[in-house]
């Protein structure tokens, strides 16, 4: 017997954080179940989820636990049956699912490139020595100073809108933000362009969507089946695999960047000491299907070429 489709009187339940960013992907996850099983919007309920990276934004991520601060809540209310799915900006996602769960939908993959954002510089090339630049995430501040250690960067925690807000407050001279987000948010000319990932190689999963559910769900498994783009999955599977070999967090600047070419994967690889006084990259091809072979492969090449005090994290 064919599992009921949701209906207004029995919606699938979406969750999600609750920032304009956050719900501009539930909203497309929506748009695309109904699209794909010809159902209405209120078969659908958006259920908002506040999480500790949202509660807590006076201190920087790693002083409050890392990855895991935007999705604990979220895969708690899955996994106690208060949602049906939860949507997930995938550079926030750890690599391993709390058991009961899994992720394996993804979205087509948006604009993974960082943005460059400020009201008075064009962009990094322009700035002068001792101008301030405002970011919460240690990847870019360690590619940025591994670039420029001239400049001076401070904390700029909170969602597109907050950051603007502090940028026009005069915080700091320039900040950057995900190309992705700024697209799905209907606003790209808040950039003053995007950075080419030989100048700042993006987070791993940067610009995708992934949909998690508990395991076992075969209804939700077979609602989620169409709108997979299988593409985001072969990209992310290297992505996601050269992250896990290192045993990356939010409190380790790690980059890595898998692109399609037919049936060939490349993929770049970058680590960076937290203070950016050194990075080590790498850049591999491979058959699509062993992309996440490659993945594990660069991120073993990188430990061996790595001191053991390259990460504050290997020399504890």
């Amino acid at each position: 017997m064919t599992a009921p489709l949701p209906s207004p009187a029995a919606p699938l339940r979406i969750g999600t954080r609750g920032s304009p960013l956050a719900l501009a992907q539930a909203h497309e996850t929506r748009a695309r179940l109904m699209a794909a099983h010809d159902l209405p919007e209120d078969a659908f309920a958006i259920v908002v989820i506040k999480t500790t990276g949202d509660r807590v934004i006076d201190r920087p991520l790693k002083e409050i636990g890392g990855k895991g601060l935007f999705t604990r809540e979220i895969e708690e209310s899955l996994l106690s049956g208060g949602i049906d799915i939860a949507v997930h900006s995938m550079k926030d996602m750890p690599t391993l699912q709390p058991a009961g769960l899994v992720l394996e939908c993804y979205l087509p993959r948006e604009d993974p490139r960082d943005a460059f954002v400020s009201g008075t510089v064009a962009r990094i090339a322009d700035l002068a020595p001792g101008q301030v630049v405002g970011t919460s995430s240690l990847r870019r501040r360690a590619q940025l100073l591994h670039r420029r250690p001239d400049l001076r960067v401070v904390e700029f925690r909170g969602n597109v809108q907050t950051r603007l807000r502090k940028l026009a407050d005069g915080v700091a001279d320039c900040t950057f933000l995900a190309m992705a987000g700024l697209n799905r948010l209907g606003r790209p000319d808040i950039a003053r362009g995007p950075i080419a990932p030989e100048d700042m190689l993006p987070a791993v999963a940067q610009g995708a969507i992934g949909i998690e559910r508990r395991e076992g769900d075969t209804r939700v498994a077979a609602l989620l089946a169409p709108i997979h783009d299988h593409p985001t999955g072969l990209r992310l599977a290297a992505e996601r695999a050269f992250l896990a070999r290192l045993d990356g967090s939010c409190e380790t600047p790690i980059a890595g960047l898998a692109e399609l070419d037919g049936a060939t994967l490349r993929f770049r690889g970058e680590i960076l000491r937290p203070d950016g006084s050194d990075a080590l990259s790498e850049d591999a091809t491979a058959p699509v299907e062993d992309g996440a072979e490659l993945g594990r492969a660069l991120a073993a090449r990188l430990l061996e070429r790595a001191p053991r005090d390259f990460f504050d994290w290997r020399a504890a």
